[in-house]
């Protein structure tokens, strides 16, 4: 139990960090104010919206927008009194071999161990939900619920989580100390999952991401009941007005999906690759006041796709995890590299960029995202990268470099000042030893206009397949400024489906 994106933090483990062995690690300070925020790749590339604390949202991957102060944990609201436990029973659910409806979805397949076996299959940006007169009765139930409590969701959110710390202290140790920006992932990546039952493809990609993150946190089957449980009694409480059996029927069924999907995909995940991975800081650039590059060494072999990102936890702050993408293309030597921009109050990110040094020790979850280039193809690229988003852009040319491939590579580098473009040598160099490469550089005070808007003096872009990675708000105005251009939907990639669909992209 955690999807962030966030977030892109999530919620963690029970071990209290105690598996760090860093050669450095002052007392983590008192946080001041809001905890981050905005924390990862900032920009950051978008991601599944709402992405439970610890899984990969978003790329909220850590760049959701912070979540309503939490009430303390194991308390209710004044007044009020935890109501019983749903009449639906919430046995354990029986694992990855058991039996399963007709419309189960599959269960992932095995693949051969260490090779990308987190990797996820390539997801275009645009994929639909069903037209509403498709919908499973569940499914129109569900919404109705979603829609009744849609005003109220910090209440419910907090009086979900109320009732899991009382009812179910022992996996309060699961969550962060600090449930700030945390708390509501995972209530949030639940009503994702259950709003999109009927969309079969998104559903089973989305949950199957989520159950192979999950593992990292110690999520075992035994505690899918207790979420379960806790979920029906927060919707009831909050949707009273549309609650009836047959209403909680439906959430039963479908959190009877959502769990088991997770489960098998962990299950598999579980015989192929660790549930994390502990990495030491090997290089620590400051490239600004403000953005490092760090280069780290796994302790095993991280198997990944130029484009994904990872999610990050570091030994000053336990349980609290933020994502980030690779910057680079696989390397022979194992290595990573990430780029990470501090921001005002971000935990992870100002502990990584002012506090970490090369010998220390943070920790990996799996690899995920969809970003990643097709080599069955001869299409050319056209890249947005905004700030820290050039990362997984950097990674994407390495990738078509190594592949060996001549397809024309075009790439937009945005930022807001010269001093902003701080990877810019790297890319002319690139550009210097790949004649198929062209980088420009956007500097929004220079040109007055944004990143999505360049493109439109340059082109056609028709005959291309569009990758963007930064800001949501550079996301969103790029893919219609894409679309303009006569790119198809679903050949513009970025991460984040799911937040796509809720968004209406």
């Amino acid at each position: 139990m955690d999807a962030p994106a966030t977030t892109s933090g999530e919620n963690g483990i029970a071990d209290g960090g105690g598996w760090f062995t860093p050669r450095k690690v002052p007392p983590a300070p008192s946080p001041d104010g809001d905890p981050e925020t905005a924390e990862g790749r900032e920009p950051t590339v978008v991601r599944p919206m709402g992405l439970p604390t610890g899984v990969d949202a978003a790329r909220p991957r850590t760049d959701a927008p912070e979540a309503p102060a939490a009430q303390p944990a194991g308390t209710l609201e004044p007044g009020a009194s935890a109501p019983p436990a749903p009449q639906a029973a919430w046995p354990v659910p029986p694992g990855p071999s058991a039996p399963w409806s007709p419309q189960r979805p599959p269960a992932p397949e095995p693949s051969l161990p260490g090779v990308a076996a987190t990797v996820p299959e390539r997801v275009p940006v645009q994929r639909p939900a069903p037209p509403a007169e498709e919908a499973s009765p569940d499914a129109l139930v569900i919404r109705r619920t979603m829609a009744e409590i849609a005003p109220i969701a910090d209440k419910v959110t907090s009086y979900f989580y109320a009732l899991l710390f009382v009812r179910h202290p022992e996996v309060r140790p699961m969550f962060p100390a600090a449930m700030d920006t945390q708390r509501d992932r995972l209530l949030k990546a639940l009503l994702t999952a259950a709003e999109h039952i009927d969309n079969t493809p998104v559903l089973v990609d989305y949950l199957q991401n989520l159950g192979r993150g999950h593992r990292k946190y110690g999520t075992r089957p035994e505690h899918y009941p207790a979420v379960g449980e806790c979920l029906i009694g927060a919707l009831s409480k909050y949707a009273a007005a549309v609650w009836d059996p047959e209403t909680e029927e439906a959430w039963v069924r479908a959190y009877t999906t959502i769990s088991q999907v997770m489960i098998d995909a962990a299950a598999v995940d579980e015989l192929r690759a660790p549930a994390w991975w502990h990495a030491e800081i090997v290089t620590h650039d400051l490239r600004t006041s403000d953005v490092a590059v760090l280069t780290v060494r796994p302790d095993q072999p991280y198997p990944f796709l130029a484009g994904q990102y990872a999610s990050v936890e570091t030994p000053w702050w336990p349980r609290v995890w933020r994502h980030y993408s690779f910057a680079s293309a696989p390397r022979s030597d194992g290595l990573l590299t990430f780029h990470v921009k501090a921001v005002p109050a971000g935990w992870v990110s100002n502990a990584l960029v002012h506090r970490s040094r090369p010998g220390d020790v943070i920790r990996l979850g799996p690899p995920t995202g969809s970003m990643t280039v097709d080599h069955t193809t001869v299409s050319g690229l056209l890249c947005l990268g905004g700030g820290t988003g050039i990362a997984p852009i950097k990674a994407l040319v390495e990738d078509v470099a190594e592949h060996g491939e001549r397809r024309p590579v075009e790439v937009f580098y945005g930022a807001r000042t010269d001093h902003d473009l701080y990877d810019i040598e790297t890319m002319l160099r690139l550009q210097q030893s790949h004649p198929w490469l062209s980088v420009r550089a956007i500097i929004d005070q220079q040109a007055h206009l944004q990143l999505p808007d360049a493109i439109r003096e340059y082109g056609p872009w028709n005959e291309y397949d569009a990758y963007l990675s930064g800001p949501p708000g550079m996301i969103r105005s790029g893919v219609d400024v894409l679309r303009d251009s006569g790119i198809p939907s679903d050949r513009i990639w970025h991460d984040s489906v799911e937040e796509l669909v809720v968004v209406g992209y």
